[in-house]
């Protein structure tokens, strides 16, 4: 079974950056298609940075301008760059993975989370203001 593992996450104050982490530690890392969630207490799990069906990253809103992913292919790792962060982005977040394709399926599919099979513990971001 796969787990994705995240790590990176932290209190810090409005305006700062964090790097989070994802390492998916599977000899067929590079055949997922992965994606990163977020979900504040009280509110529905919300995609952050997901794949298009063209395998293009697609920014949330609130995302675009301050998130950046990229990956480590000789590492299995997916990192999310966050820069001037808000309190708003205060939330568990999460680090999804679907052995699949990202040609699959539609962008639909690809940006909610009952598509995605493997999850991580999730690591915590506490931005203050």
């Amino acid at each position: 079974q796969v787990q994705p593992v995240e790590s990176g996450g932290g209190s810090v104050q409005a305006g700062g950056s964090l790097r989070l982490s994802c390492v998916v530690s599977d000899y067929t890392y590079t055949t997922y298609s992965l994606a990163w969630f977020r979900q504040a207490p009280g509110k529905e799990r919300e995609g952050v940075a997901v794949p298009d069906s063209a395998g293009r990253t697609i920014y949330a809103d609130f995302a675009k301008g301050r998130f950046t992913v990229s990956r480590d292919n000789s590492k299995s790792t997916l990192y999310l760059q966050m820069n001037a962060l808000k309190a708003e982005d205060t939330a568990m977040y999460y680090c999804a993975a679907l052995q699949a394709y990202f040609y699959n399926y539609d962008d639909y599919g690809l940006s909610i989370p009952q598509t995605y099979k493997y999850w991580g513990q999730g690591t915590q971001v506490t931005v203050s203001s």
